[in-house]
């Protein structure tokens, strides 16, 4: 029932120094130093020597798998709770991918339901690449609005794979998605897979400059994959989008931390910029003709060894690397209490030793991981 971790350096992701933490159920009841509290049902958790922050939160990860452009066998498989834990992941948001034939979001909503179920907390988008998107309700705008666990809508664009849709489609859509998180009280946002295509931002562009449907909505990942198009995503980014970076570097342009160096000297304001794995999601590249010449798929602890990254290299201070995967995600996905070490938060945290290694892993006040060792897994695993 109740947590007390001692004596550790907490980052809320800003640095607050030496603290203890009280934990009651799945909140963050009290930070102080040298907290004095007894109960019968309390664990004492000894942090000296560790830092502790914020879990992760993972805007884009395919929580039933992505993959299956090479045929049937090239179907990546689900995740499991134990690669989410070893990550240090703890709030997901599950989509689909370029198959939407084989998989549903009826498939996608299960997986989230059966993560929470396991102890994480797990949500998911309606649609996919393709447009009519894909619904459970035969309504972008009833799956946002009456399902507590789909946050928006994926659409792939300025891809070969996408289905090419139309200005006045797009626009409607992205209306849809906007009235619809105003009825449930959601940041509602449409997640967009930017492909290689030479459209890139301009669609994006002309429907901002003709109507008055707000930025914050347009939410624009796989940025790195082109050089023009991160150009394009910084421009978007100082006008106050959100830009999503894919934090596995065979899947950008140049490495993830050169990709920051640029957006540092491009002074890309860095509140408005987060990373996600695209775990579980394939990787491929194709030859002139379009055929398919290689498949794999990214791995889900890519966000936290990102952060480490950039830490360690010095690109980032350690206060900003770790917002790009905790408190950035929180506030663009509207999720209260979640990607922050606050009072009132949700006991999400994470315990590293002092190389930045993760040592344990708390969702939701619950230990999930203890001195490096899983010890809450799936169902079936």
């Amino acid at each position: 029932m109740f947590k007390l971790i001692k004596n550790a350096r907490v980052y809320s992701p800003k640095d607050l120094g030496i603290k203890d933490i009280l934990i009651c159920n799945d909140k963050i009841i009290d930070i102080e130093n040298d907290i004095q509290f007894t109960h019968k049902e309390l664990e004492i958790i000894d942090a000296k020597d560790k830092i502790l922050v914020p879990g992760i939160i993972d805007q884009h990860i395919h929580i039933t798998g992505g993959g299956g452009e090479g045929g049937f066998s090239s179907k990546v498989p689900e995740v499991m709770l134990s690669e989410l834990v070893k990550s240090g992941v703890t709030t997901v948001v599950g989509l689909l991918g370029t198959d939407a034939v084989t998989r549903s979001v009826e498939n996608l909503l299960s997986k989230a339901k059966a993560l929470t179920e396991e102890g994480m907390t797990a949500y998911c988008l309606t649609g996919g690449y393709e447009y009519p998107s894909p619904t459970i309700t035969g309504s972008v705008k009833k799956d946002i609005t009456f399902i507590k666990e789909i946050l928006g809508l994926k659409l792939a664009i300025s891809d070969h794979r996408a289905s090419n849709i139309t200005k006045e489609e797009f626009e409607r859509l992205v209306s849809d998605v906007r009235v619809s998180g105003m009825f449930s009280a959601k940041s509602s946002y449409l997640t967009l897979h930017m492909g290689d295509g030479s459209q890139r931002f301009s669609m994006i562009n002309e429907i901002l400059e003709e109507t008055e449907l707000p930025i914050s909505h347009f939410r624009p990942t796989h940025v790195g994959r082109r050089m023009e198009l991160f150009v394009e995503a910084m421009e978007f980014a100082k006008k106050g989008g959100i830009i999503d970076i894919t934090a596995c570097d065979n899947t950008n342009i140049v490495p993830v931390s050169e990709l920051f160096k640029i957006i540092i000297k491009n002074k890309v304001p860095l509140e408005n910029v987060t990373l996600s794995s695209d775990g579980r999601g394939s990787w491929s590249t194709y030859d002139e003709a379009g055929k398919l010449e290689e498949i794999g798929y990214s791995a889900c602890d890519t966000i936290y060894q990102t952060i480490k990254k950039l830490t360690n290299q010095k690109i980032l201070s350690f206060e900003d690397a770790l917002a790009l995967g905790t408190k950035n995600l929180g506030s663009a996905l509207g999720l209260k209490g979640r990607g922050i070490i606050h009072k009132n938060a949700f006991a999400d945290i994470l315990i590293l030793d002092d190389n930045l290694d993760l040592n344990s892993v708390l969702m939701n006040g619950q230990v999930m991981m203890k001195n490096k060792k899983v010890i809450v897994k799936g169902t079936y695993e």
